[in-house]
């Protein structure tokens, strides 16, 4: 019989690894990547094959922990593309190729 796995042993959060995003533990995979191939469209199941070495369990634990903290996915993900838009403002203004 397999061991059972805590839910909650899934997710974990380092401030050392990706600047302490949550991540799927073991790994080095954002809550937030996951959540951006899933806003893209793609079921878990897909996740699970663009990441073979995640399970599907894995990858739904990410999506609970997004659904469970919505908030704080929501605001690093536009903090994330507000910081893309300055970029790419200064690199036109500065006259450097995007």
């Amino acid at each position: 019989m397999a061991a059972t796995i805590e839910i909650g042993s899934l997710i974990t959060c380092s401030p050392e690894i990706r600047g302490g995003r949550p991540r799927i533990a073991g790994t080095g995979v954002t809550v937030r990547r996951i959540v951006t191939w899933y806003q893209l469209g793609l079921t878990p199941e897909e996740i699970t094959r663009e990441i073979p070495h995640l399970s599907l369990a894995q990858v739904h634990a990410a999506l609970a922990y997004y659904h469970a903290n919505r908030e704080e996915i929501e605001a690093d993900l536009a903090a994330e593309e507000a910081e893309v838009q300055r970029l790419e403002q200064e690199n036109r203004a500065s006259g450097k190729a995007p």
